[in-house]
């Protein structure tokens, strides 16, 4: 505990955190603003830049002082006449904050989430997703094994077979809400290609998801554990999707009758909401996992409308930014400061985009798509977005990758998904592709 004679006190965490949610809401609003105007980008995209250029990388190397005041690291802690440092509480509120904005988000995706999309073209979408999976899988465990195992890239007493497998998953992770955002806005949705790249996009990210939940629970060292996670992590997947529908379906009772939810139901929506993401965190994989798998088992329909309208613009507008600011704080362009390493991260980049963009392409031509509906499906798959930052704050807080690594994935993160717009719009060009048929859910614009 930060004793309050080394100037720590609750009211100087609450003025700080004002300043923090006043600097972030209107620095990512600003240069959302920008990007949007002259660089045609989404908001979400611009608020990824907007979390690194307030950290050290740009706002820490223009003035140190501010930056550090604003979003300090570190507190120095009295303990017996002993000075030691630990990490500031103003940056415990900011992971805090940062973590339930990605619970709620991560529940938006599977409200979204539609199994359906799969089915309608199946043998298309299994084609290309296992191109956007075995590519750049295969691609990141071979960068793993010959050019980040014996540099300052994973944490000590990792194994060379969870350094493939992180960097695999890391690469074949796709920026599924993104993708669904951009297909909807062009009213693409019900067409052939639309179809294809969301049931693709969305079986990509559910195999990058079960890589993952295996690397954190082989992390940990010990086979019981990795089984004990593993294991109990399928078993709770299994469980909610197939009684989680039964169970939840009372929830959507008085919506469908009366057209709104009461507090009642909302309030024990965020029960099962929080109690899913506590139990996949406890046996060990992650709490995003069980938000996602709630958020999947929800009724559809007039519930899924009602409790989206009820939580996305507060868990998108207020909360999601600090997330990307989180992220942001965590990458130290500085850190890849030489040649050897710039040199790793545009092999990173280039695997990247050759396994996950060429080959999805290659995929789709091959299943009987145009060529220009081929690259636009690898143009749409090729982007990470948050889904990325997800999977990279993970590695960096249960201490698989170190900050060197998570900081070049984070700019291959950052490049593929600056991609994604202008080529998809190069290649899909207005007047080709008809009208938006509705509004997208907000849900939608997170990348």
């Amino acid at each position: 505990m930060i004793p309050y004679n080394s100037g720590v006190t609750d009211l100087d965490l609450m003025l700080r955190f004002m300043l923090q949610v006043l600097v972030v809401l209107g620095a990512c609003k600003a240069i959302g603003w920008l990007g949007q105007k002259y660089l045609g980008q989404t908001q979400v995209v611009m608020e990824m830049v907007t979390g690194v250029l307030l950290g050290p990388s740009l706002f820490g190397l223009l003035s140190p002082q501010a930056q550090q005041w604003l979003f300090p690291k570190d507190a120095q802690m009295v303990v017996d006449g002993v000075t030691t440092t630990v990490k500031h509480p103003s940056m415990m509120i900011l992971y805090v904050v940062a973590q339930l904005g990605l619970v709620l988000y991560m529940f938006l995706v599977g409200l979204e989430f539609n199994v359906d999309l799969i089915a309608k073209k199946a043998g298309s979408a299994i084609a290309v997703s296992l191109a956007g999976i075995g590519a750049p899988f295969i691609l990141g465990a071979i960068i793993a094994i010959t050019m980040l195992q014996s540099g300052d890239f994973f944490m000590p007493g990792i194994s060379l077979g969870s350094m493939a497998l992180y960097t695999g998953a890391a690469m074949c992770i796709t920026a599924f809400p993104m993708l669904a955002r951009i297909i909807f806005e062009r009213g693409i949705a019900g067409t052939r290609m639309g179809t294809l790249a969301l049931g693709a996009g969305a079986t990509d990210d559910a195999a990058a998801w079960s890589l993952l939940a295996v690397v954190l629970a082989m992390s940990k060292g010990s086979v019981n554990y990795a089984l004990f996670a593993i294991g109990g992590g399928a078993l709770f997947a299994y469980l909610v999707l197939k009684f989680g529908p039964r169970l939840f379906k009372p929830l959507a009772e008085g919506v469908e009758r009366d057209g709104k939810i009461s507090n009642s139901a909302f309030t024990w929506t965020m029960l099962f909401l929080m109690l899913g993401a506590y139990i996949t965190d406890a046996i060990g994989i992650y709490a995003v996992f069980g938000a996602f798998l709630i958020g999947a088992a929800m009724p559809r329909g007039r519930f899924a409308e009602v409790i989206r309208e009820k939580t996305e613009y507060l868990t998108v507008g207020l909360l999601l930014p600090f997330f990307f600011v989180y992220s942001g704080l965590n990458t130290q362009i500085g850190l890849v400061n030489t040649p050897s390493l710039w040199l790793i991260a545009l092999v990173i980049l280039a695997a990247a985009i050759v396994g996950k963009g060429v080959a999805c392409a290659l995929a789709a031509r091959a299943t009987g798509e145009s060529w220009r509906d081929a690259w636009t499906i690898g143009t749409l798959m090729n982007a990470r977005g948050l889904m990325e930052l997800i999977i990279l704050n993970i590695g960096l807080q249960q201490k698989v990758i170190t900050p060197t690594l998570f900081t070049i994935m984070v700019i291959m993160a950052i490049v593929t998904t600056l991609m994604a717009s202008p080529i998809f719009r190069w290649i899909y060009r207005p007047a080709e592709v008809p009208p938006s048929i509705s509004e997208p859910p907000v849900a939608m614009a997170s990348a």
